[in-house]
């Protein structure tokens, strides 16, 4: 599986279990009697707080792909686009006098 593919794949997961629906499955297990109330705080803090590892290291993947697709293809990023419009500008008023 391509990597873009498989960050793609673990953002879904990561979006698919909301904090809301996360609460509503605590909820309804403690209802139950499955889990008691402290367990399900615990697994909830758990259970976000993994949530917040996944979306950061998705993040850093995507960042790692796209700066290697930019590399690969030649495209530049912002700042290269600023510095270059900054020396056309450099260029043309030296033209100019």
């Amino acid at each position: 599986m391509h990597m873009l593919d498989k960050m793609i794949t673990m953002g879904f997961g990561a979006m698919a279990l909301t904090r809301e629906r996360a609460e509503k499955l605590m909820d309804e297990m403690v209802e139950r009697g499955e889990i008691s109330k402290e367990e399900a705080k615990k697994s909830m803090d758990d259970l976000l707080q993994k949530g917040e590892e996944q979306k950061s290291e998705i993040r850093s993947m995507i960042r790692e792909e796209m700066d290697k697709w930019r590399n690969e293809f030649g495209v530049v990023n912002k700042t290269e686009l600023e510095s270059l419009e900054a020396r056309i500008k450099d260029l043309e008023s030296k033209i100019q006098q």
